[in-house]
Protein backbone atom coordinates (compact mmCIF):
# COMPACT_ATOMS: atom_id res chain seq x y z
CA UNK A 1 0.00 0.00 0.00
CA UNK A 2 1.40 3.51 -0.83
CA UNK A 3 1.58 5.59 1.64
CA UNK A 4 -0.68 8.63 1.67
CA UNK A 5 0.47 12.10 -0.06
CA UNK A 6 -2.03 14.24 1.59
CA UNK A 7 -1.21 15.57 4.28
CA UNK A 8 -4.21 17.48 5.12
CA UNK A 9 -7.63 16.66 4.18
CA UNK A 10 -10.59 19.14 5.23
CA UNK A 11 -14.38 17.78 4.31
CA UNK A 12 -17.00 19.81 4.83
CA UNK A 13 -15.86 21.74 7.29
CA UNK A 14 -17.84 24.91 8.39
CA UNK A 15 -17.31 27.22 11.65
CA UNK A 16 -20.44 28.85 13.00
CA UNK A 17 -19.94 31.30 16.13
CA UNK A 18 -22.75 32.09 18.47
CA UNK A 19 -22.89 35.83 19.31
CA UNK A 20 -25.71 36.66 21.55
CA UNK A 21 -29.18 35.64 20.17
CA UNK A 22 -27.33 35.65 16.40
CA UNK A 23 -25.07 33.00 14.36
CA UNK A 24 -22.08 33.70 12.64
CA UNK A 25 -20.95 31.45 10.05
CA UNK A 26 -17.56 32.07 9.13
CA UNK A 27 -16.54 29.17 6.86
CA UNK A 28 -19.48 27.60 5.30
CA UNK A 29 -18.98 23.72 3.77
CA UNK A 30 -15.05 24.00 2.99
CA UNK A 31 -13.30 20.79 1.41
CA UNK A 32 -9.51 21.49 0.73
CA UNK A 33 -6.61 18.90 0.01
CA UNK A 34 -3.03 20.17 0.56
CA UNK A 35 -0.16 17.18 -0.22
CA UNK A 36 2.91 16.96 1.23
CA UNK A 37 5.58 19.55 0.01
CA UNK A 38 3.03 22.08 -0.94
CA UNK A 39 3.66 25.47 -1.35
CA UNK A 40 0.04 27.03 -1.01
CA UNK A 41 -1.43 30.39 -0.07
CA UNK A 42 -4.58 31.00 1.20
CA UNK A 43 -5.38 34.45 0.61
CA UNK A 44 -8.55 36.68 1.02
CA UNK A 45 -9.59 40.07 2.54
CA UNK A 46 -9.91 40.83 6.13
CA UNK A 47 -13.31 39.00 7.26
CA UNK A 48 -13.21 36.62 4.32
CA UNK A 49 -12.88 33.51 6.84
CA UNK A 50 -8.62 32.94 6.34
CA UNK A 51 -8.10 33.07 9.61
CA UNK A 52 -10.51 30.85 10.88
CA UNK A 53 -9.07 28.41 8.52
CA UNK A 54 -5.74 28.60 9.73
CA UNK A 55 -6.80 28.43 13.14
CA UNK A 56 -8.41 24.64 12.02
CA UNK A 57 -5.55 23.66 9.96
CA UNK A 58 -3.27 24.82 12.53
CA UNK A 59 -5.38 22.24 15.51
CA UNK A 60 -6.31 26.03 17.67
CA UNK A 61 -9.71 25.43 17.11
CA UNK A 62 -12.09 22.63 16.58
CA UNK A 63 -14.62 22.83 13.02
CA UNK A 64 -18.14 23.43 14.27
CA UNK A 65 -19.27 20.63 11.21
CA UNK A 66 -17.15 18.44 9.22
CA UNK A 67 -13.89 16.85 9.74
CA UNK A 68 -9.84 17.93 9.59
CA UNK A 69 -7.71 14.77 8.80
CA UNK A 70 -4.06 16.06 9.27
CA UNK A 71 -1.68 13.70 8.13
CA UNK A 72 -3.75 10.97 8.81
CA UNK A 73 -4.74 11.34 12.47
CA UNK A 74 -8.72 12.68 12.75
CA UNK A 75 -8.19 16.03 14.76
CA UNK A 76 -11.90 15.32 16.47
CA UNK A 77 -10.58 14.63 19.89
CA UNK A 78 -9.88 15.69 23.10
CA UNK A 79 -8.06 18.97 23.83
CA UNK A 80 -4.71 17.44 25.36
CA UNK A 81 -5.25 14.95 22.17
CA UNK A 82 -5.03 18.30 19.74
CA UNK A 83 -2.59 19.76 21.63
CA UNK A 84 -0.36 16.86 21.16
CA UNK A 85 -1.13 16.97 17.54
CA UNK A 86 -0.64 20.74 17.34
CA UNK A 87 2.91 20.37 18.93
CA UNK A 88 4.45 17.54 16.86
CA UNK A 89 2.91 18.42 13.17
CA UNK A 90 2.94 21.89 13.01
CA UNK A 91 5.56 24.52 13.13
CA UNK A 92 3.93 28.46 13.15
CA UNK A 93 5.31 31.34 12.01
CA UNK A 94 2.94 34.59 13.09
CA UNK A 95 3.32 38.30 11.85
CA UNK A 96 3.92 39.30 15.71
CA UNK A 97 6.87 36.49 16.10
CA UNK A 98 5.08 35.50 19.57
CA UNK A 99 8.84 35.44 21.04
CA UNK A 100 9.19 35.25 25.04
CA UNK A 101 11.00 38.30 25.45
CA UNK A 102 12.60 37.79 29.05
CA UNK A 103 14.22 34.82 27.90
CA UNK A 104 17.13 34.22 25.20
CA UNK A 105 16.20 33.18 21.57
CA UNK A 106 17.79 30.12 22.35
CA UNK A 107 15.58 29.22 25.15
CA UNK A 108 12.50 30.83 23.03
CA UNK A 109 13.57 28.32 20.08
CA UNK A 110 14.16 25.28 22.42
CA UNK A 111 10.77 25.49 24.18
CA UNK A 112 8.47 23.52 21.37
CA UNK A 113 11.03 20.44 22.17
CA UNK A 114 10.67 20.60 26.17
CA UNK A 115 6.77 20.24 25.35
CA UNK A 116 7.36 16.88 23.11
CA UNK A 117 9.65 15.53 25.85
CA UNK A 118 13.52 15.84 24.26
CA UNK A 119 15.71 15.80 26.87
CA UNK A 120 17.71 19.08 27.87
CA UNK A 121 20.78 18.14 26.29
CA UNK A 122 19.05 17.38 22.61
CA UNK A 123 16.94 20.13 22.97
CA UNK A 124 19.87 22.49 23.28
CA UNK A 125 21.86 21.08 20.66
CA UNK A 126 18.69 20.79 17.84
CA UNK A 127 17.93 24.67 18.61
CA UNK A 128 21.39 25.55 18.41
CA UNK A 129 21.53 24.02 14.63
CA UNK A 130 18.01 25.41 14.20
CA UNK A 131 19.81 29.18 14.86
CA UNK A 132 22.91 28.59 12.77
CA UNK A 133 20.92 27.89 9.77
CA UNK A 134 18.54 30.93 10.16
CA UNK A 135 22.07 33.18 10.50
CA UNK A 136 22.08 33.18 14.07
CA UNK A 137 24.63 31.32 15.85
CA UNK A 138 26.28 34.78 17.24
CA UNK A 139 22.77 36.07 18.59
CA UNK A 140 22.07 32.83 20.95
CA UNK A 141 22.14 34.71 24.05
CA UNK A 142 20.45 37.84 22.84
CA UNK A 143 16.43 38.38 24.10
CA UNK A 144 14.15 39.53 21.33
CA UNK A 145 13.84 42.67 22.23
CA UNK A 146 17.74 43.19 21.38
CA UNK A 147 16.97 42.04 17.43
CA UNK A 148 15.99 43.74 14.53
CA UNK A 149 12.41 42.59 13.29
CA UNK A 150 13.73 40.62 10.77
CA UNK A 151 15.91 38.90 12.82
CA UNK A 152 13.08 38.06 15.47
CA UNK A 153 10.93 36.36 12.52
CA UNK A 154 14.06 34.40 11.84
CA UNK A 155 14.46 33.23 15.37
CA UNK A 156 10.60 32.39 14.98
CA UNK A 157 11.59 30.41 11.60
CA UNK A 158 13.88 28.27 13.31
CA UNK A 159 11.38 27.98 16.52
CA UNK A 160 8.67 26.57 13.85
CA UNK A 161 11.65 24.14 12.25
CA UNK A 162 13.11 22.80 15.99
CA UNK A 163 10.52 19.93 16.12
CA UNK A 164 10.44 19.23 12.75
CA UNK A 165 7.09 19.06 12.03
CA UNK A 166 4.95 18.30 9.08
CA UNK A 167 3.79 21.79 8.01
CA UNK A 168 5.06 25.20 8.37
CA UNK A 169 2.04 27.28 9.08
CA UNK A 170 2.84 30.96 8.34
CA UNK A 171 0.45 33.91 9.75
CA UNK A 172 1.42 36.99 7.32
CA UNK A 173 4.71 36.11 7.73
CA UNK A 174 6.09 39.72 6.37
CA UNK A 175 3.34 41.90 7.79
CA UNK A 176 5.44 43.62 10.22
CA UNK A 177 8.42 43.62 8.39
CA UNK A 178 9.98 46.66 5.96
CA UNK A 179 9.97 45.23 2.58
CA UNK A 180 13.91 44.02 1.98
CA UNK A 181 13.60 42.10 5.29
CA UNK A 182 10.20 40.64 4.07
CA UNK A 183 11.91 39.70 0.92
CA UNK A 184 14.41 37.76 2.76
CA UNK A 185 12.00 36.20 4.51
CA UNK A 186 10.20 34.94 1.74
CA UNK A 187 13.12 33.55 0.16
CA UNK A 188 13.68 31.76 3.06
CA UNK A 189 10.30 30.38 3.26
CA UNK A 190 10.96 29.17 -0.60
CA UNK A 191 14.50 27.63 0.72
CA UNK A 192 12.43 25.51 2.71
CA UNK A 193 9.84 24.24 0.81
CA UNK A 194 12.80 23.45 -1.91
CA UNK A 195 14.08 21.00 0.92
CA UNK A 196 10.95 18.97 1.06
CA UNK A 197 8.59 21.43 3.69
CA UNK A 198 5.27 21.75 3.40
CA UNK A 199 4.48 25.55 3.87
CA UNK A 200 1.23 26.87 4.19
CA UNK A 201 1.29 30.84 4.15
CA UNK A 202 -2.06 32.78 5.08
CA UNK A 203 -1.97 36.75 3.93
CA UNK A 204 -4.32 39.26 2.24
CA UNK A 205 -1.49 40.34 -0.05
CA UNK A 206 -2.61 38.93 -3.70
CA UNK A 207 1.46 40.14 -4.51
CA UNK A 208 2.81 37.87 -2.09
CA UNK A 209 0.80 34.80 -2.82
CA UNK A 210 1.76 34.75 -6.00
CA UNK A 211 5.29 33.78 -4.44
CA UNK A 212 3.41 30.30 -3.96
CA UNK A 213 3.12 27.38 -6.03
CA UNK A 214 -0.87 26.99 -5.42
CA UNK A 215 -3.08 29.82 -4.27
CA UNK A 216 -6.82 29.12 -2.81
CA UNK A 217 -8.76 31.87 -2.46
CA UNK A 218 -11.24 32.41 0.58
CA UNK A 219 -14.29 35.28 0.45
CA UNK A 220 -17.23 35.39 3.26
CA UNK A 221 -16.52 32.07 4.31
CA UNK A 222 -16.11 29.89 1.43
CA UNK A 223 -13.43 28.68 -1.11
CA UNK A 224 -13.91 30.72 -4.60
CA UNK A 225 -10.59 29.49 -6.43
CA UNK A 226 -8.29 26.97 -6.05
CA UNK A 227 -5.55 27.25 -8.50
CA UNK A 228 -1.64 25.65 -9.29
CA UNK A 229 0.36 29.16 -10.14
CA UNK A 230 2.23 28.36 -13.39
CA UNK A 231 4.10 31.75 -12.82
CA UNK A 232 5.64 31.84 -9.50
CA UNK A 233 7.19 35.11 -8.65
CA UNK A 234 11.28 34.51 -7.44
CA UNK A 235 12.11 36.79 -4.81
CA UNK A 236 14.72 39.28 -6.06
CA UNK A 237 16.48 40.68 -3.24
Amino acid sequence: MNESKEIIKINGVSKIYNTGATKFKALDNINLTINKGEYVAIVGPSGAGKSTLMNIIGCLDTPTEGEYILDSVNTKCSDSKLASIRNSKIGFIFQSYNLLPKISILDNVELPLHYLGVSNKEARERAEKALDKMGLSKHVKHKPTELSGGQMQRVAIARALVSTPQIILADEPTGALDSKTGKEVMEILKSLNDEGNTIVMITHDRDLAKRAKRIVTVMDGIITSDEYNEQVQEVSL
